[in-house]
C-alpha cells in the first residue's frame, strides 16, 4: 500500500507546477526569452526554460515529505540522502537554466556544457550514495570500493544529465519519456522496499505529468535544459540510491543511440550542426532532415514512413514513448527474474 504521505506531497508537486506554468509562461514570453517551435510550418514562438515550474514543484513536495516526517512522524531516514537529491536537482536546474539564457543569447559549446554539469555530481559524492558492490551480468558481484563514489557517481550523473539532454525538441517528448523512466525505476524500487526512493520518482513524475498538460503537442511552453539537466539527474540519483543502475543503462538505449549518431556526424562525417528537427511540409507532415539518420527521432520518422504516407509530430512522439514503455516491460522483466 502506497504511504498516504507519499500521496500528498506528489499532489503538492502536480498542484505547484499546474498552476506555475501559465504565470511562468506569460512571464517569460515578456521577458522574449522564446524559442522556435521548429517542426511547425509557421516555426510560432514558444515560452522557453519551463523545467523551472517543474524544478519548483520537485522541490516543494521533496519539503512537504521532509517536513511531515521530521515534525509529525519524528523521522529522520533517508534524510540525508533526500537533501542530497534535493541539491542535485537545484544545482542542475540552476546550471540548465543559465544554459538556456545563453544559449538563447551566445550559444555554448557541447565540451563547455559538459564541464558544466560536473559540479552537479558532488551532493551525491560527498554523502557516499549508493551501494559500492553491484551485481554486473556475466560478471557477477563486484565491489566497486571508494571509486564508487569518486568515479562511478559522477560518471552517472554526468552522462545522464547529458545523454538525456539529447534527445529533445518535439512536443511533450521530454516530459513523456521522463514519465515513462521513472515510473519504470520507481515501481522497482516500490515493490523492492524502497518506499523513500520510490517517493521521489512520484514526486518528479507528478511535475512532469503537470507540464506535459502544457508541453505536449501544439506545445504553450518548451521545457528547455532547465527540464532536461533536473530529470537526468534525478534518473541518475534514483538509480543510485536504489541500486538500479543496470535498470537504468538500458532504459537509455535511445539515449546511447543518439551518443553514437552524435560522434558518427561531429567526428566521422564530419558534419559541424545537425538537429534532430524534422523537415516540414505543406500539410504539416515531417520528412527525413538529412539523407542520413542522425537521431533517434529520425530513425522513427524512417520507420513510420514505411507503414503510413504522412507522419506527423504527435506520431514521432507517440511512437517513441510506445518504444520506451516496451523497453520498460523488458526491464521489468529481467528485474523478476533477477537479472
Amino acid at each position: 500500500m502506497i504511504d498516504p504521505v507519499i500521496l500528498i506531497c506528489a499532489a503538492a508537486a502536480f498542484l505547484i507546477t499546474f498552476l506555475m506554468v501559465p504565470k511562468w509562461a506569460k512571464k517569460v514570453m515578456n521577458m522574449k526569452l522564446v524559442g522556435r517551435d521548429m517542426n511547425k510550418q509557421d516555426r510560432p514562438e514558444v515560452p522557453e526554460a519551463g523545467g523551472v515550474t517543474v524544478i519548483a514543484g520537485t522541490v516543494t513536495g521533496l519539503l512537504v515529505y521532509i517536513f511531515m516526517y521530521t515534525f509529525y512522524f519524528n523521522s529522520d531516514f533517508g534524510l540525508v540522502e533526500i537533501l542530497a537529491v534535493l541539491a542535485t536537482i537545484l544545482m542542475a536546474g540552476f546550471v540548465g537554466f543559465i544554459d538556456d539564457i545563453l544559449g538563447w543569447k551566445v550559444g555554448m559549446r557541447h565540451s563547455t556544457k559538459i564541464l558544466s554539469t560536473v559540479p552537479i555530481a558532488i551532493p551525491l559524492v560527498v554523502v557516499n550514495a549508493g551501494d559500492a558492490i553491484m551485481n554486473i551480468p556475466f560478471v557477477g558481484f563486484f565491489d566497486f570500493g571508494f571509486m564508487f563514489p569518486l568515479l562511478i557517481v559522477p560518471l552517472g550523473i554526468i552522462g545522464a544529465i547529458n545523454g538525456y539532454n539529447m534527445l529533445a525538441g518535439y512536443n511533450g517528448l521530454e516530459a513523456g519519456m521522463g514519465i515513462i523512466i521513472l515510473g519504470t525505476l520507481g515501481l522497482i524500487a516500490w515493490i523492492s522496499g524502497a518506499g523513500w526512493v520510490s517517493m521521489i520518482s512520484l514526486i518528479m513524475m507528478s511535475s512532469l505529468a503537470a507540464f506535459f498538460w502544457f508541453n505536449k503537442f501544439p506545445s504553450k511552453i518548451f521545457p528547455g535544459d532547465s527540464l532536461t539537466y533536473s530529470v537526468g539527474a534525478i534518473i541518475a540519483c534514483i538509480a543510485i540510491l536504489g541500486n538500479m543502475e543496470k535498470y537504468a543503462i538500458l532504459l537509455f538505449i535511445p539515449y546511447f543511440f543518439d551518443a553514437f549518431m552524435f560522434i558518427r556526424f561531429r567526428f566521422i562525417d564530419k558534419v559541424k550542426d545537425v538537429e534532430a528537427f524534422a523537415k516540414v511540409g505543406k500539410n504539416g507532415c515531417l520528412e527525413m532532415p538529412h539523407e542520413k539518420i542522425y537521431d533517434f527521432t529520425h530513425l522513427i520518422i524512417v520507420g513510420l514512413k514505411k507503414v503510413k504516407e504522412n507522419v506527423y509530430e504527435k506520431d514521432v512522439v507517440y511512437t517513441t514513448f510506445a518504444f520506451q514503455l516496451c523497453l520498460s516491460m523488458i526491464v521489468l522483466w529481467l528485474w523478476n527474474l533477477g537479472l
